[in-house]
């Protein structure tokens, strides 16, 4: 098996100081060295003392309080509703199909379009008659909006465009797509939008409408992904397997695009 010669990590960083996140889910991250532990590993030992450890050193390991929703992750359709427009339960995200989450990639790139701006079909459409690419059913869809290039700066969450309901469901019902991703937080446009939004319309339906859109065909997404800015618009293969988490509206995810 010949190996792709590049392999760019579209994956976040998972730390404690880099607010990607609403502060009422922020992850939390305890780092415990190895001389903090060097006691605790002694003590499997009848007689081992810390002093008898190389340097007086035991392993180290950190602590992490988290929601399956920190950092790069993928969500299953449980995250979105409870069942589908027919009745039947969402999957979550140990159900889902491994052949999902390792297929070619395209990138649709959005960064020209304002913050807080709804994509709708025909806005995809044209993306990929710019690029030239038609769509096969289970290709991996990346959204590159200007999200990412506040990453680490203020404003990161206020970022980004928005997937709407049919853009959703032309990628998902009609076009056979399984797994998507964007560089913001969210897939829906970013909720210092949609409040204004609702306050003129009072219409929740518009405020998760990309999410959504998975009531009628269940799909998954990749939320905060980076440097796609690295990737050309198709020819590249995707891996994004999802930590398997029972009965879990999402998982975590080292995604990877991989080309020559």
């Amino acid at each position: 098996m010949q190996m792709p010669s590049k392999i760019v990590d579209i994956s976040m960083p998972l730390d404690n100081e880099t607010v990607v996140d609403p502060e009422i889910m922020r992850p939390k991250i305890q780092y415990v060295s190895q001389e903090e532990n060097a006691e605790t590993m002694a003590g499997f030992f009848d007689g081992m003392r810390p002093v008898d450890l190389p340097d007086g050193e035991g392993w180290a390991w950190e602590i992490l309080t988290l929601t399956t929703h920190n950092g790069t992750h993928m969500d299953a359709p449980w995250h979105y509703h409870s069942h589908d427009k027919d009745g039947n339960p969402m999957q979550t995200i140990d159900e889902l199909p491994l052949d999902w989450f390792f297929r070619p990639g395209v990138k649709l790139d959005f960064r020209e379009m304002p913050d807080g701006y709804v994509i709708e079909p025909a806005d995809i459409k044209a993306e990929l008659d710019r690029i030239g690419y038609e769509l096969k059913p289970l290709d991996i869809v990346l959204i590159n909006t200007k999200a990412s290039e506040y990453y680490g700066k203020d404003g990161y969450l206020e970022h980004g465009i928005g997937m709407g309901k049919e853009a959703t469901l032309y990628l998902t019902r009609e076009r056979g797509v399984r797994v998507t991703g964007i560089d913001a937080w969210g897939w829906d446009a970013p909720f210092y939008y949609a409040k204004k939004q609702y306050a003129e319309d009072k219409d929740p339906l518009k405020v998760w409408q990309g999410h959504w859109a998975g009531i009628e065909q269940p799909y998954c997404h990749m939320e905060k992904l980076l440097n796609l800015e690295q990737l050309p618009s198709h020819g590249f293969t995707v891996a994004c397997f999802p930590w398997k988490i029972k009965g879990a509206s999402g998982g975590y995810v080292r995604a990877v695009a991989m080309f020559d």
